[in-house]
């Protein structure tokens, strides 16, 4: 019986660690690689009067880390779920 909750565990906390992952590598690729390194090529491009590089480092990581937090409630809510360590 412990060994099966165990083994619960250690695949919750697996799929956890990997939505962080995936979750952090989309955050940084945005905020670092939009909002940094592609910003040069990203500049002939402009929305609203202002550059497109110039957005992505000022508004499009903080509005994509916002998504992501939603995107994470939502992903932990059905792995707790899945694994029956949920809170009502």
């Amino acid at each position: 019986m412990a060994s099966s909750k165990e083994e619960a565990a250690i695949a919750y906390w697996k799929e956890n660690v990997r939505l962080l992952i995936t979750l952090l590598i989309i955050w940084f690729a945005v905020s670092f690689g939009l909002g940094i390194f592609l910003a040069p090529a990203l500049n002939n491009i402009v929305i609203g009067g202002y550059p497109l590089g110039f957005w992505f480092a000022q508004q499009g990581s903080i509005y994509t880390f916002i998504v992501l937090i939603f995107v994470y409630v939502a992903k932990m809510n059905a792995l707790d779920r899945k694994y029956d360590v949920h809170e009502e």
